[in-house]
């Protein structure tokens, strides 16, 4: 008999044993394969992708017996391993006769299963890592210790909660604090019809949870150190529809809980051996907190060497899965907004939350896109394809648009770069990104803004960097704004509406909502405290540059 344990690490036929009573079930072709999967692709025959070798293929939107036919000769001469499609499938003789042809098994995905969850799964499942046979290792807490024992190498929560299924002798779930789905063992066909809508969503459904809350029994679990046993919440429920659920701590933190399914509460053996399970699951979920923040700093590393352009940055974008093709570098931070003054800690925690919502919103977008956080600014490399000219346009829309869907209670920002030509342009183009949000910064209401259309108040940013402080304003704007602040006057708007109308009193005076007479006996009178020769050019720039500064340089 097959067993888990013997199934190729990365195959097809793990996938189909761990995964097959609840979410998937065998459409046609063959499962028992010696191929490894590599790697989770979504059929897009619009904008068809490059297929890693031996890819699993999740053809959603694909229904109809034809369109399935036409994607399996199509995905058969690049090398598919198997095509996911919604179930249910009516198996024509050409779909059974393609699938034998092109050599690619059609797996059927159970109706209300989500394709993010399902392509979460497979990753999970097919990830490396060492295997464990649950079955040796026996029902009590000492076989629970060998599990310990690999557990330095154990990345595989799917592994884990198969483990704790084989020492509990139950379907087993692993959840987090918000009732989410982490993990689950096989065996789920033996449940009810709660835990198979809690797999299929990969969330426990909110009636249940509201039934639980209600009761007080998450109040007990995170009380107790030992396993918790909950009768079935009524009396139409099947008389196994039971649950033993113990909490998952690191410390004083709850992380999340781990749910077996029983017909009554557990003796002390099975007991011991959940509460060791809770040890092992709490060290995993640790460790991948950590394993995250590795992998988030590595990424920003390496970010940060390919938009350097230097002699590193071909490798460091094929380590990314970039390719040296044009490219548009995106810099996004977030700032208080208003007049609110977050605390530093505060701003720390949102930008690495805003941070990782941009990396997965670009990934949506492209798949061979990169972001990071790199100090308080998150960079997203956003490749282009060849001959586009509208690179940098389509790169503001994406920005807008995830601006639009994130939710912050402080304020995004992003900057967009120009389009860079190559991997040697990405660093004009990440400093091009970073004067754009430098703007940004400077100014109220606008959240995204491309260099193009920021390249005058960049620049003048630039030039107030190189005067000294307390230089603006000088000369005949500093008298001006002297004798406005000790008689409470307007003269300096009144010179700013002037010259901002290139001399046109009646538009100056119009944008100042006073009469044009008013209006020229006001800028004499600044003119003369000021002692400006308004029919001077270089005056008239000289003024123009230090009213521009003053505005981007002053508090909000």
């Amino acid at each position: 008999m097959t067993t888990v344990a013997d199934l190729p690490r990365a195959g097809l036929a793990r996938v189909v044993e761990e995964l097959g009573s609840t979410l998937l079930d065998v459409v046609c072709g063959e499962v028992q394969r010696p191929e490894e999967i590599g790697g989770v692709v979504i059929d897009d025959p619009l904008d068809e992708p490059e297929l890693p070798e031996h890819a699993l293929v999740l053809g959603v939107g694909l229904h109809e017996p034809a369109s399935i036919t036409a994607a399996l000769e199509r995905l058969g001469g690049q090398g598919a391993l198997g095509l996911v499609v919604r179930a249910p499938v009516e198996v024509t003789d050409e779909l059974a006769a393609a699938a034998r042809r092109t050599g690619v098994t059609v797996l059927a995905l159970a109706r209300g299963a989500a394709w993010t969850h399902l392509a979460g799964m497979i990753r999970g499942l097919t990830s490396d890592g060492p295997q464990l046979d649950p079955e040796p290792l026996g029902r009590t807490g000492a076989g629970l210790r060998q599990v310990v024992g690999y557990q330095s190498g154990l990345d595989d929560l799917f592994a884990v909660a198969n483990a704790i299924a084989a020492l509990v002798d139950a379907p087993v779930t692993i959840e987090d604090r918000s009732s989410r789905l982490l993990a689950f063992s096989s065996r789920q066909e033996e449940a009810d019809t709660w835990r198979v809508q809690t797999i299929l969503r990969r969330q426990v459904p909110e009636e249940y949870t509201r039934q639980l809350e209600e009761q007080g029994v998450f109040q007990e679990i995170y009380r107790s150190t030992r396993p918790v046993w909950v009768p079935p919440l009524s009396d139409d429920e099947p008389s196994g529809s039971g649950r033993a659920a113990i909490a998952v701590r690191a410390g004083d933190e709850i992380l999340g809980t781990i749910w077996a399914v029983v017909n009554e509460p557990m003796d002390e053996a099975r007991g011991q051996a959940l509460y060791d399970a809770s040890k092992l699951v709490a060290m995993h979920l640790v460790w991948a907190r950590a394993d995250a923040d590795v992998e988030r700093r590595l990424r920003a590393d390496l970010l940060s060497t390919a938009l350097e352009s230097g002699p590193r940055t071909a490798e460091t974008l094929r380590r990314l899965g970039l390719k040296d093709e044009p490219a548009v570098v995106l810099a996004l931070t977030v700032v208080g907004a208003g007049t609110e003054s977050p605390l530093p800690a505060q701003l720390a925690v949102e930008r690495k939350r805003v941070a990782d919502a941009f990396a997965l919103h670009l990934t949506a977008v492209h798949p061979r896109s990169a972001a990071g956080l790199v100090g308080d600014v998150a960079y997203g490399i956003l490749p282009v394809a060849r001959g586009r000219k509208d690179g940098e346009e389509r790169a503001a829309e994406i920005a807008a648009d995830f601006l639009s869907r994130v939710d912050s209670r402080l304020r995004p920002l992003v900057g967009v770069g120009p389009l860079a030509a190559g991997s040697a342009s990405l660093k004009r183009s990440r400093t091009g990104a970073d004067r754009a949000l430098r703007v940004l910064r400077s100014r109220p209401g606008q959240q995204v803004a491309r260099l193009d259309d920021v390249h005058l108040e960049a620049l003048l940013l630039e030039l107030a960097d190189r005067v000294p402080r307390g230089d603006i304003p000088s000369g005949a704007v500093a008298r001006i704004v002297a004798y406005d602040q000790e008689h409470q006057s307007s003269l300096v708007d009144t010179l700013r509406a002037w010259l901002d109308a290139f001399g046109d009193v009646a538009i100056a005076s119009a944008a100042m909502y006073v009469h044009a007479n008013t209006f020229r006996y006001r800028l004499r009178r600044a003119a003369e405290v000021g002692r400006l020769d308004l029919t001077d050019p270089n005056a008239r720039l000289a003024a123009m540059l230090q009213l521009r500064l003053m505005d981007l340089t002053a508090p909000d």
